[in-house]
C-alpha cells in the first residue's frame, strides 16, 4: 500500500524541481535574447526582441486581410498582413524550398515506436531565405549585460522599424509555478488575431487574465483604449510593468494605455489595499465594471484548479459588467504521457473543454454563454510555429434582462 502523505510529497516536490521552457524561447536565435538581470527571487532575466511582420498595406485596414481568410486552418506562417494571405506573393518563398509547400508542415504528433516508446517529432529546417536565417541556432552569442540600454539590438532597429520590435523582459526555463515569467506560442496566437481584427478592438476597454509578460495586452493596447493586464505576484507584475514601460512607442502614438494591476483568481474581492503593489483603486474598478467589453486569457489552461479558478472568475466578472462581453481564450493541446491512463492524454485541454461545456449549459437567469472555436487561417504577424495543437476560443457573455 502506498502511503498518502508519502504520495503527496512527492508529487508536491516534483511540481517544485520541475521545469519548462516555451518554445518561443528554444528556437530564438541566441543573439536576439540578452541577459540584463537577476529577479529578486535569483532568476536569470533575458530581454528579447520580436518582430512584428507589419507594413502600411497590411496595417492600414483588414479589409484586404478579411478577403483572404481562409476556412481552413493554416500550419505554419511567417509573414504579416496581405503578404501573409496574398498565395501569389512571392513572400511564399520563405515558407517553401525545392518546391516543399508550407501545408506539409504538420505540427508535432504523437507517434509510437515498434517498442510503444514515444518518439519525438522534431521541427523541419526549411531555412532558405537570407532574412530568416537568423532563426537557426547553429551559432550561439552568449552576451551578458549588466543592465539594460538603448545600446542593446541596435542592429535590429538597423534591420527594421524601431516601431515593428516588441521588447519583453522574460526569465527561460522555470518552475511550473513561474510559467507565466516566459512567452507561449498561446499569446502570439491571440495578438495575431488581435491584430489581424484591430477595427474591431478599436477603442475598447479590456480586461487580460493571467497577461504573463504583459505581451498580448501590450499588443492590445495598440488599437484598444484601456487594457487592464492582471495576473498574481510582485515580481512578475514588476516585469510586466517594465516591459510595458518598454513599449510605449507602440501603445502611445495609438493613445492606448496599458495598467498593470493584481487579480488572483483564488480571491473573491480585488485587492484594494492602498499599500499594495498593484492594487485597484474604487475608480478603476468601476470603469472595468462600466466599459469592458472584452476580456483575453493566453494560454493559462495547465492546471486543472487554476482552469476552475479561471471560469469562476470568469463568471463573476461578467456577471458585474454593464456590457455585453466578448471572451477569448487561446490554448495549446500538450501531449503527456500518464501512468494513470498508460497512455498519451491531454489532460488539461480535456478539463479546459469539459468546463467550458459547464459553463455554456450553465442554468442562470441573469447570463447567457455562448461558445466556438475560430478558425485560424488569419494571418500571422509574429514570427513562431503556428502548430495544428493550438486553439483559439471565442465565448460571448451577454445578459439575458
Amino acid at each position: 500500500m502506498v502511503d498518502v502523505a508519502k504520495e503527496e510529497t512527492m508529487d508536491d516536490i516534483t511540481y517544485r524541481s520541475n521545469t519548462v521552457l516555451s518554445d518561443v524561447h528554444l528556437h530564438i536565435p541566441s543573439k536576439r535574447h540578452l541577459m540584463v538581470r537577476l529577479n529578486t527571487v535569483g532568476q536569470p532575466v533575458f530581454l528579447s526582441q520580436f518582430q512584428l511582420l507589419l507594413n502600411k498595406n497590411n496595417w492600414e485596414s483588414e479589409t484586404e486581410n478579411e478577403k483572404e481568410l481562409t476556412t481552413e486552418n493554416t500550419g505554419y506562417q511567417t509573414r504579416g498582413g496581405k503578404e501573409l494571405c496574398d498565395k501569389g506573393s512571392n513572400d511564399l518563398d520563405f515558407l517553401n524550398k525545392n518546391g516543399r509547400e508550407a501545408n506539409n508542415f504538420k505540427g508535432i504528433e504523437a507517434l509510437l515506436d515498434d517498442d510503444g516508446d514515444l518518439e519525438v517529432v522534431r521541427r523541419p529546417r526549411y531555412v532558405s531565405d537570407p532574412e530568416v536565417e537568423d532563426l537557426s541556432r547553429d551559432k550561439v552569442y552568449p552576451i551578458i549585460l549588466m543592465k539594460g540600454g538603448e545600446g542593446i539590438f541596435e542592429d535590429a532597429k538597423q534591420e527594421s522599424t524601431y516601431n515593428n520590435i516588441i521588447k519583453i523582459e522574460h526569465t527561460m526555463a522555470t518552475p511550473l509555478e513561474d510559467v507565466g515569467k516566459q512567452v507561449w506560442r498561446g499569446a502570439f496566437l491571440l495578438a495575431d488575431y488581435i491584430l489581424f481584427k484591430r477595427d474591431m478592438f478599436r477603442c475598447c476597454t479590456v480586461l487580460e487574465l493571467g497577461g504573463g509578460t504583459g505581451i498580448t495586452s501590450i499588443v492590445m493596447a495598440m488599437v484598444a483604449k484601456t487594457v487592464y493586464c492582471t495576473d498574481v505576484g510582485e515580481d512578475l507584475l514588476s516585469m510586466c510593468e517594465q516591459n510595458v514601460t518598454l513599449n510605449k512607442h507602440l501603445t502611445e502614438p495609438a493613445g492606448g494605455e496599458v495598467k498593470v494591476k493584481e487579480l488572483d483568481w483564488l480571491k473573491d474581492e480585488f485587492c484594494t489595499d492602498p499599500e499594495a503593489p498593484y492594487s485597484w483603486s474604487e475608480a478603476e474598478i468601476a470603469d472595468l465594471h462600466d466599459h469592458t467589453t472584452v476580456i483575453l486569457a493566453a494560454d493559462v489552461f495547465y492546471d486543472d484548479d487554476l482552469t476552475d479558478a479561471l471560469f469562476k472568475t470568469l463568471y463573476k466578472i461578467t456577471h458585474n459588467l454593464k456590457n455585453s462581453c466578448t471572451i477569448y481564450l487561446s490554448i495549446e493541446k500538450r501531449l503527456n504521457f500518464t501512468l494513470r491512463h498508460m497512455d498519451i492524454t491531454c489532460e488539461a485541454y480535456n478539463h479546459f473543454r469539459n468546463t467550458l461545456n459547464d459553463l455554456e449549459n450553465l442554468q442562470d437567469s441573469k447570463m447567457k454563454y455562448t461558445s466556438e472555436p475560430i478558425k485560424l487561417g488569419f494571418c500571422q504577424f509574429l514570427v513562431y510555429e503556428r502548430i495544428e495543437q493550438l486553439e483559439l476560443w471565442k465565448i460571448i457573455a451577454e445578459p439575458l434582462m
